[in-house]
This record gives structure tokens, sequence and C-alpha cells, in this order.
């Protein structure tokens, strides 16, 4: 039996960890926290659907059955496909469901002594968590391969001053994750008849806020609040152009400036018109999305440009008919810097008079980097991800300071699938021995070098 690799987290991610590993003649364990495969996708709002089309988000070895025809594949159209991919390739009998890790410490060298990332023969200690006993064991592995992901488990929540927070509110505050988490038919009747405020604009915000508006209409529009405008995608097809034609194909890699490309790659770029002009490809995809979306008419055109939000993934697939909700006003958009609570309702910065609100929802996002901090039993190790928004990985899975782990799916993505397999077949070879990193710090060279490219490439928007 080859090297037992602990595998955390049954989603996307940790689906393929687990595949590639068991291809290898590794020996994998999948702890999984809940009772079924599929990660975030276990609890979704009920009009959720896959955000890219399914063409961009399929395993390599297994596409989609062809009785699933629409694009944009729903909850339990998605959940289905990932359990016929665990079926196919004999993935369940490696996972122990309802089986939360709430502890990693390491046994080998210190800090001190570690002159490569592979010198070292530690072991792993996973404490595990049985969620139906209460009871916990030790299970100790040679390598460990976390797949929590970013957009989970830990809610993103806003600051606010003493006294002007949700305790001076009289109405309902609960995060988006509380929301998904609801049977479907208790989270209608939880907004039904209600004032509702979603405080942000990505997905989540977006889907919340058509759910409020098919439940109460005109008569309880629902307010969408949010701070900067996004360039969300009507559809993946600018003037009947393939998305995919003009980003996701190797002729693309040269609109993104890498460390060292040199002088020859960005005259190539620059020079390919008109499909290496990163300006004009990206004024072509936002005429489309200002032309689909109305969104001069609306006032929520961006002040960024479309590459930079693409860089950054986070673009999201508006729902269909938003902005007809908008127009016919069982939706309102109300752009707002900060805001504070009160007995009367919200407070928003600028206004006199304050927002009547009944439920407040906040589309905040998850921080995601904290439920790994809390993870690690060694301070050495949490101060390796504390206080940071994104992790410094070599090739976006590898930290040079935490030896025999490696991270599958918490770097951003703009189809997280294909990126995640790609990575998991690196990280085998890796583990089999086809390759050897570099020395810790040539991999911290190179991870800063990728970091100072994006804060030029993304400013503000680097997350």
């Amino acid at each position: 039996m080859g090297k037992k690799v602990g595998i955390v987290g049954a989603g996307i991610s940790g689906l393929l960890a687990c595949k590639y590993t068991l291809s290898k003649g590794l020996n994998p364990i999948v702890f999984e926290s809940r009772d079924k495969i599929g990660g975030v996708w276990t609890k979704t709002i009920e009009s959720t659907k896959l955000q890219t089309p399914k063409s961009l988000y399929q395993f390599s070895d297994f596409p989609w059955p062809a009785q699933v025809e629409q694009d944009f594949p729903t909850q339990n159209q998605l959940l289905d496909y990932l359990q016929a991919y665990a079926n196919h390739f004999d993935l369940l009998t490696h996972i122990r469901f309802n089986s939360k890790v709430v502890s990693l410490s390491y046994e080998g060298p210190s800090d001190a002594q570690m002159e490569t990332w592979s010198s070292p023969r530690g072991k792993w200690n996973l404490t595990v968590e049985n969620t139906s006993t209460i009871s916990t064991e030790v299970e100790q592995v040679d390598f460990v391969i976390m797949c929590l992901g970013r957009y989970s488990d830990v809610p993103n929540i806003p600051e606010f001053p003493t006294n002007k927070g949700p305790e001076a509110f009289p109405g309902k505050v609960i995060h988006s994750m509380e929301y998904s988490n609801m049977d479907h038919a208790i989270a209608h009747k939880f907004i039904q008849g209600k004032h509702v405020a979603v405080v942000g604009f990505q997905k989540s915000g977006m889907d919340i806020s058509m759910e409020c508006s098919t439940a109460n209409g005109v008569n309880h529009p629902c307010t969408l609040l949010y701070r900067t405008e996004h360039w969300n995608l009507p559809d993946y097809l600018p003037w009947g152009v393939p998305l995919s034609f003009l980003y996701q194909n190797r002729f693309s890699e040269l609109l993104i400036h890498k460390p060292a490309q040199g002088l020859h790659l960005t005259l190539l770029a620059i020079n390919s018109l008109p499909f290496g002009n990163r300006w004009g490809i990206s004024k072509f995809v936002e005429s489309h999305i200002k032309r689909k979306l109305r969104l001069a008419q609306h006032g929520m055109v961006p002040k960024h440009s479309f590459l930079k939000e693409l860089n950054s993934c986070s673009i999201a697939t508006v729902p269909q008919g938003f902005f007809d909700r908008v127009e016919e006003g069982s939706i309102k958009l109300k752009k707002a810097q900060c805001f504070t609570f009160s007995s009367e309702g919200i407070l928003v910065e600028g206004e006199a008079e304050p927002l009547k609100t009944d439920l407040v929802i906040l589309a905040t996002g998850f921080r995601g980097v904290d439920k790994l901090n809390n993870t690690f039993a060694s301070p050495t190790f949490q101060d390796c991800v504390t206080g940071k928004t994104r992790l410094p990985l070599y090739r976006e899975c590898i930290h040079p300071r935490i030896p025999q782990l490696a991270f599958i799916g918490f770097s951003e993505s703009v189809a997280n699938l294909f990126t995640s397999e790609m990575r998991c077949r690196w990280l085998v070879e890796l583990l089999v021995g086809t390759f050897k990193l570099p020395s810790i710090e040539e991999m911290e060279r190179d991870v800063s070098q990728w970091d100072d490219s994006m804060k030029q490439s993304l400013g503000e928007y680097l997350r």
C-alpha cells in the first residue's frame, strides 16, 4: 500500500484528490463533516444554478450526461453529476462521512531544522470528530490535502460602531449562509411579506434578491445594497462569440502578464491585434454587457475594466430577468459605501431617512482563511495563514513553510473544477517522486513575484 493521504473535504476538489491519488497507488482517506458529498453545493439557495456553462465545468474523463441539456445546471443536477462521478471511480468507499477534522498537528523536524520542503519525513495527526456521536479519534497520515474551499463555514460579518450594529435593530439579521441552509419551503416563508434588505452584489446577493422579489413583488420590494458595480455576466456569448474563445485558451495566456515573462512575449501580446490586445477584448465584452443588461440606464456601469474583474475571479452570472425586476420595482438597487442599524431600520451614509426594513440578509462572503487557521494546532503554522486574505502558495497549492501538506480548491479561479483537476494531477506526480520541489527560498521568491504581479494588475481588486 502506498503513502497514506488524508484528504479534508469531499467537495469537487476532494473527489478529484481522491481519484488521482488512487490512480497512482496511494491510500487516500477522505474526511467529510457532512453526510454526503458535494461541498458548498449540498446547501444552496433554491434558485442557484451553476455560474459557468457546464462545458467549462466538467471532469476531463467524465462528461455530463446527455439528458442534462441546459447550459447552467441546477443544484440537484450538479449533485447527481458528482454522485455519478464518485460511483464511477469507486470513491465512496474511501470517504468517511460525518467526520470533521478539528485539529491538525505535525510530528517532525522543527521549523528551524527544515531545510527543504520535501526533506522532512514526519507525519500529520488528524483529530477527527464524529458529528453523529460527538466522539473523537486521531488518524495519522503521511500527507494532507486540504480541500475545504473558501466559501463556507465562517461567514464574513461586517463590523459596526458600538450601538449601531444588529443589536440596535428590532428586526432579524442573518448571513446568506443561514438562508442557504434553510429548507427551501421554510426559506420562502421566512422572507414572505417582509421588507428585505440584501447586502452584497455578487452571486448570493442577486439570487436572494430574486427570491425575495418572487415572494413579495412590488408591494414589499427587496432593496439590494452594494458598494461597487461589477461586470457580472448575462451570458457567456459576448456578441455571439464564446467567452472561452477570448479568455480560456492557450493563446489567451498572453493576455495575462506573468513574472519573468520577457520582452518577446510582452511585444507579441501587444502587437497580436485584435486578439492579443487586452484593452480591446475587454472593451468588446464590456459593450455587450452594457447593452444586454442596460447598465447605463440603471447607473451600474463599473469604473474598472472587465479584464480586471475577470482576473480577480469576481465575476458572477446575473439571474435571468434580474434587471427586469429592477425596472418593475420589486428589486431596488441602492449604492451604500457604509450603513448602520437603528431602531427604525437601516441608516445609509449620506441619507437622512432610515430605510424601512424587517429583515437584513448579509451576502458578504466568507472568511476562508480563518477556517484554516483554526484547524492548525501549531502556532507556527497558524502564523503562516493568519491575517491574510489569500494564501501565499507555490503553484497555488503548496505553502513553502507547511511541510507535507497541500491546498486544492482554495485559490480563486473562473473555472474551479478545471484548475483543481490540473493541480491534483500535478500534486500526485510530486507525491510519487516524479519531480522534486525547489528550495523553500526559491518557492517563496516565486510566490512573491506572482503576488507582486497580481497586485500590479489588480490593485484593490486583488483577493
